[in-house]
């Protein structure tokens, strides 16, 4: 047979088996990522990691433009909050040589786990609308999630018999409000010099040819983008 005309036979064959391995592969990791994640189960070559989750520290962040006048308490319920977050990776099918080239939704595997029994306290408040809303709406919400043992017994036990109204329950709350400084890189205007010059035809050219731009950054303290909201429950009276 033909050399030239058995090439692209060939071609389409490594393709063809390629294809069939990569799909072997993928479930073979699937299964092997189902077994690691079962309790109780070991697996060799599978790498666990756990990441305390600190779900109770009773701050969340909203935007620095939000109006704080308009935060309003909406409601408190109930729930269980996850602990922790294990992530677990089959090394031989997630390390790069082995792994689909596009990645996979298994490496790493990650579930949430230990959850505990919380309630749930949840805030609205207006805001600046965001990029992505099309609708340009400005009411937001924040929670945030307390252990059961910051309220009271008698406070459970009208919460969960629903004896407590919406006006009472904001009473069982003081907010804070904080905006901190974050620490960013700028350009250093006084050190730096920049040539003169202009685009042409989309490509920059200078005035002075022997001109050298020189760029200096400086780190400075800029006040955050985000406001730090802590709710804690208020003292008794």
């Amino acid at each position: 047979m033909d050399q030239s005309a058995s090439r692209p036979m060939a071609i389409c064959l490594v393709m063809a088996a390629s294809a069939f391995l990569a799909t072997a592969s993928d479930s073979e990791g699937q299964s092997k990522v189902a077994i690691a994640a079962t309790p109780g189960v070991a697996r060799a070559g599978v790498a666990a990691a756990s990441t305390d989750l600190q779900p109770f520290t009773r701050t969340t962040y909203i935007p620095a433009g939000a109006d704080l006048s308009s935060i309003r308490f909406e409601s408190i319920k109930a729930t269980k909050v996850a602990t922790a977050r294990v992530s677990l990776a089959n090394r031989r099918y997630c390390e790069p040589g082995f792994s689909e080239p596009g990645g996979s939704l298994y490496c790493p595997y990650v579930k949430d786990e230990s959850p505990a029994p919380a309630y749930r306290v949840t805030y609205s408040y207006s805001g600046p609308p965001t990029a992505s809303d099309e609708y340009a709406g400005t009411g937001f919400t924040f929670s945030v999630d307390l252990r059961l043992e910051d309220l009271s017994p008698a406070v459970r036990q009208a919460i969960s018999g629903g004896k407590i109204s919406r006006a009472e329950a904001a009473t069982l709350f003081a907010l804070t409000t904080a905006r901190g400084s974050a620490r960013r890189v700028v350009i250093d205007e006084t050190h730096s010099t920049f040539c003169d010059g202009r685009y042409t035809d989309g490509a920059w050219t200078q005035t002075e040819a022997n001109c050298v731009s020189k760029v200096s950054y400086k780190t400075v303290a800029a006040p955050s983008g985000y406001i730090a909201v802590k709710v804690d429950p208020a003292p008794a009276r």
